[in-house]
């Protein structure tokens, strides 16, 4: 029988590093993992203040939490930060992949470097993510592997050759994991948002505010998402009630894709 503990904290004595956590859904995501009892790892690449003003946010839910700044999509800082963050707070159990550039260029335009940089930026960090907290993941028998995607992985986007292209690995290289590490008591999903309500969006996207209110009006639901829909999907995929959920794309999108 489970105890009151385990039901308020089901996280409790697990680790989790989310990249790209300084703000938006990455910060939503630690803090619902710091609620569920969780000790984290918030990481970000340029803005340290924003990072360590989450971590604060997080300690003062009950838990440790450290901020360490990498840039992701560089094999040895990833290295560097999940040992760092295993010689302060143990083994990582569970590790989201957060971060990603969402660049809008016609392919002709797309240069070799800005390839790379995407790919890098929204693929090879996961992978490099992967490879550094696989080892011990297995070696305890248990883990959580999120790869946060989107929907043009599905529903390619014109000038967005770069970024579908990306996308779209990151879905097979979750279930890569799922398949080798499912007998270690492993698992590895990939989310794919539909139209979230962040900073981010009404900073880089001018006329958001109207464009996106027009589109919430024909999805199901009637509204837009929120960064508190991805982060209760992730506290699903990282409990053990779970753990028959593996290799999996998770659509939520408002029902998006009916409308």
């Amino acid at each position: 029988m489970s105890t009151a503990a385990e039901v308020s904290k089901p996280l409790r004595g697990k680790t989790a590093i989310v990249t790209g956590s300084g703000r938006n859904i990455g910060r939503a995501i630690v803090l619902a993992f710091a609620r569920a009892g969780a000790n984290v790892v918030v990481n970000g690449h340029r803005d340290e203040a924003a990072v360590q003003s989450v971590v604060e946010e997080a300690r003062a839910l009950g838990v440790s939490a450290i901020g360490l700044m990498a840039d992701v999509a560089r094999h040895e800082q990833v290295l560097a930060m999940v040992r760092q963050a295993e010689q302060q707070l143990g083994g990582i159990d569970i590790a989201v992949s957060n971060v990603g550039i969402r660049d809008t260029r016609p392919l002709l335009d797309i240069s070799p470097e800005l390839w790379r940089e995407v790919l890098d930026t929204n693929l090879s960090s996961a992978f490099f993510m992967a490879q550094a907290v696989l080892p011990g993941m297995k070696a305890r028998g248990w883990g959580r592997i999120i790869h946060m995607a989107g929907r043009t992985a599905f529903y390619p986007k014109e000038e967005r050759a770069h970024v579908s292209t990306s996308k779209s690995g990151l879905h097979t290289l979750a279930k890569v994991i799922a398949l080798e590490f499912g007998p270690f008591g492993v698992t590895a999903n990939t989310i794919a948002p539909g139209i979230v309500e962040t900073a981010r969006s009404n900073t880089t996207h001018p006329g958001y505010a109207a464009e996106f209110e027009k589109r919430s009006r024909a999805l199901p639901v009637r509204r837009l998402g929120e960064v508190e829909d991805i982060a209760g999907l992730c506290l699903y995929l990282t409990s053990d009630v779970s753990g028959y959920v593996t290799g999996q794309v998770l659509h939520i999108n408002g029902g998006e894709f009916m409308s």
